[in-house]
């Protein structure tokens, strides 16, 4: 690759597989020759208990593990996934995005991965706000505060407006290639569009670049 190409990520912070493509992710996001482009899909930001979703995603953990190596701790399967009364929505996260995006786009993509490692390496439910502001203070870096951050996820209708534009916005870049179901990584270039294969989003940044290499 030469000339700079064009990635577009379709994801959900709190799905399993984007945190089997984080690698790919994280590679692409530190690629001079690539732009990278955060498009959040929403499928996760209505709330609902976290139970009705456990067994489910316990079963995609395994599997992720597996293919991957990814790490899913007993911390997370225990203490975020099992625990009582707790909620699953990734809005929280979603917004956070968002609002580091409005600072520098180039904290997205650090914020998501900073996010999945907090919740299924280190065990943090990252549904819940204060936990989700403290996560985005650190990536931000003292250019936001932490308790700004809060207040701003909750209560803040320009932040909720724009996210939710966001994740029309990612919808519908879904529908016009269809696309079904997340992460997805879209590659567009002077010649074509094209989206990258599961197996080598799941098999790194390195597969990645080199499949693009192969087809150019």
């Amino acid at each position: 690759m030469t000339a700079k190409t064009q990635f577009t990520y379709l994801f959900d912070p709190l799905c399993g597989w984007c945190y089997a493509a984080a690698p790919a992710i994280r590679k692409m996001s530190e690629t001079e020759t690539v732009q990278l482009t955060m498009m959040p899909t929403g499928l996760f930001a209505a709330p609902r208990p976290v139970a009705t979703i456990a067994d489910h995603a316990y079963a995609n953990d395994i599997r992720i593990q597996e293919l991957t190596g990814q790490r899913f701790s007993d911390a997370y399967h225990t203490g975020v996934m099992r625990a009582p009364n707790g909620m699953f929505s990734s809005l929280p996260l979603t917004r956070a995005l968002v609002a580091l995006g409005q600072v520098g786009p180039a904290l997205e993509p650090r914020f998501l991965h900073a996010a999945q490692i907090a919740r299924y390496v280190e065990g943090h439910d990252t549904s819940r706000t204060d936990i989700v502001a403290r996560i985005a203070a650190r990536i931000a870096g003292g250019a936001v505060a932490e308790a700004d951050l809060a207040a701003a996820i909750d209560n803040d209708p320009a932040l909720a407006a724009e996210t939710d534009r966001r994740i029309v916005e990612g919808q519908r870049a879904m529908q016009s290639l269809g696309l079904r179901g997340v992460p997805q990584l879209v590659i567009r270039d002077a010649q074509r569009t094209r989206v990258v294969d599961g197996q080598t989003l799941y098999a790194g940044g390195d597969a990645v670049l080199a499949a693009l290499d192969e087809t150019v």
